[in-house]
């Protein structure tokens, strides 16, 4: 549908859209380790690694044994995902305002590609969770309480001790109604330092169990329950992007502006256990 201005008042700001908070796409969640350079939609990462070492006993004067030959278990992340915008702005339309819509129109645009990003990750990182890895089903979610949400927490950091993933540098993502029962234990209030006090100032973030817990609205669920809740490190997930083009142009059969931008990504779970997952429902 076309922009349509009517030349009366025009407010010198524009009313802009609610925005989400975008998280599963930072550095902190998932990993840029293998992005490289990327040229268009369909290119492959290939990811190397190298087997287990196996630990032998060692007698004194006595030959060693052949060395171990070391295999090579390559994994590859397909950059499958495209998506684009494409707006046109008319003359007449910008010039009877005093907001710049196409400035606005284009912020719009990249925030938009983003949170699909963001939603693509979560679900990525959601289907490769382990089994021994979930606390809850679908079929019989959890239903935390302010009294028992912080443990939860717990029960996932002690998967990710059990998994040998390191403690520093440990997510856990979760919708707003769990930070709002986080909010209420006092183990969560007083459990970080001086620079997780400040975060939990505004209701946005905290530190608890060994996680940095962040909110947001796109946390896998179903119909509005049996959200899925994740945790883990950056190390078991790869994410690669690339805006391959971006360019302003004056259509040919109009007056006026039109902007298109062509975004490509990718992610794969590399290490599945360096993720673990809380099932759970309001109610």
């Amino acid at each position: 549908m076309a922009l349509t201005f009517i030349p009366t008042v025009w407010a010198a700001r524009l009313l802009t859209a609610l925005e989400k908070s975008l998280v599963y796409g930072q550095a902190n969640v998932c990993n840029r380790d293998y992005e490289g350079e990327i040229r268009e939609a369909g290119n492959t990462v290939k990811i190397a690694s190298v087997g287990d070492v196996t630990i032998d006993d060692y007698v004194k004067d006595t030959d060693i044994g052949d060395p171990e030959i070391l295999t090579d278990e390559a994994q590859t992340m397909l950059i499958d995902r495209q998506k684009y915008f494409h707006f046109f702005v008319d003359s007449v339309d910008r010039a009877q305002q005093n907001v710049n819509v196409l400035d606005e129109a284009m912020k719009r645009a990249a925030w938009a590609l983003r949170d699909e990003a963001d939603t693509y990750l979560a679900g990525i990182m959601d289907t490769a969770v382990p089994t021994g890895n979930k606390i809850g089903s679908t079929t019989t979610p959890k239903v935390p309480t302010k009294d028992d949400a912080y443990e939860y927490l717990v029960d996932l950091g002690v998967l990710l001790d059990e998994a040998n993933v390191p403690l520093e540098g440990r997510f856990c993502v979760v919708p707003a109604w769990f930070h709002g029962l986080l909010l209420k234990d006092d183990r969560f209030i007083n459990a970080g330092t001086l620079r997780s006090d400040r975060v939990l100032a505004n209701g946005a973030v905290g530190e608890a169990a060994g996680f940095a817990i962040l909110k947001s609205n796109s946390v896998p669920n179903t119909a509005g329950a049996k959200y899925k809740i994740l945790a883990g490190h950056a190390m078991a997930t790869s994410y690669a992007e690339q805006v391959l083009d971006l360019s302003a142009y004056k259509p040919e059969k109009r007056f006026g502006d039109a902007v298109k931008g062509l975004h490509v990504y990718g992610a794969k779970v590399v290490r599945p256990t360096a993720l673990a997952c809380l099932i759970a429902s309001k109610s």
